[in-house]
């Protein structure tokens, strides 16, 4: 086993050790003080960066994803499209699809903005970023927070745990109501139809756990024409462009 996964999981298991471990009443309230006062911040940084970007759309996939890859392309191309019509680009901010779109941006002349992850592997920030709009997060939870508050739209693209995570959230605050309904593009039918397959026939006629009109919260499609027009369309219903 390489070295640098033993000493990971030596990690691992020191930080379950570490959660059992009795605390005084003194620990637990400054940390938790602490801990609440960096998630303060983090919002606050979010909140003052972000208020200024204009309209954009969230890019989400892979970090792992290489640059010949055929969704590395799509991303980009989807990103510089989406600034022809006068949008921003907002993504993780790391490599693999996120870098790809962040280079889409850039290309096009248009805002290109990272909202990236402190993370022990795989994440550092891509160099297509503007120099004034990248923010780094300890908290998953607060980046989200982001995401949901500033993009106009969702263009999802193959990606792991984090992406579904990404899109699940915003699936079940539209599903909920309690955010506004937001455009979300699935892109790559051969990636998502499986899943979707399994949430029609099992989740949905099956189990009966969502309902028929829940399906139209997203729309999938396998080009960047089709993704940019379906945010586009969603928006002119509402006499909406980018200016708004």
């Amino acid at each position: 086993m390489p070295k640098y996964l033993l000493m990971d999981e030596a990690k691992e298991k020191d930080l379950i050790k570490e959660a059992f471990e009795p605390k005084t009443w003194n620990e637990i309230h400054t940390m938790d003080s602490w801990r609440v006062f960096k998630i303060i911040a983090e919002l606050v940084e979010g909140f003052e960066k972000l208020s200024r970007i204009g309209p954009s759309v969230a890019v989400f996939g892979s970090a792992r994803t290489h640059f010949n890859n055929k969704y590395y392309k799509l991303a980009e191309e989807i990103a510089f499209q989406l600034t022809q019509k006068g949008y921003g680009v907002i993504t993780g901010g790391g490599p693999g699809i996120m870098e790809a779109a962040n280079k889409g941006a850039k290309r096009g002349n248009g805002k290109s903005i990272g909202i990236n992850i402190d993370l022990p592997f795989e994440q550092k920030a891509n160099p297509y970023i503007d120099r004034d709009k990248l923010i780094t997060y300890d908290y998953f939870f607060v980046r989200k927070v982001m995401f949901m508050k500033y993009a106009q739209g969702f263009i999802v693209l193959p990606g792991g745990f984090g992406t579904f995570d990404e899109l699940f959230e915003a699936i079940t605050l539209i599903q909920t109501k309690k955010i506004g309904r937001f455009p979300i593009v699935l892109v790559g039918t051969k990636y998502w139809s499986g899943l979707f397959d399994w949430v029609t026939e099992v989740m949905m006629k099956e189990e009966h756990n969502i309902s028929p009109e829940d399906l139209n919260i997203f729309r999938i499609v396998d080009e960047a024409d089709e993704a940019v027009a379906y945010i586009d369309q969603f928006y002119s219903r509402y006499l909406l462009s980018p200016n708004f």
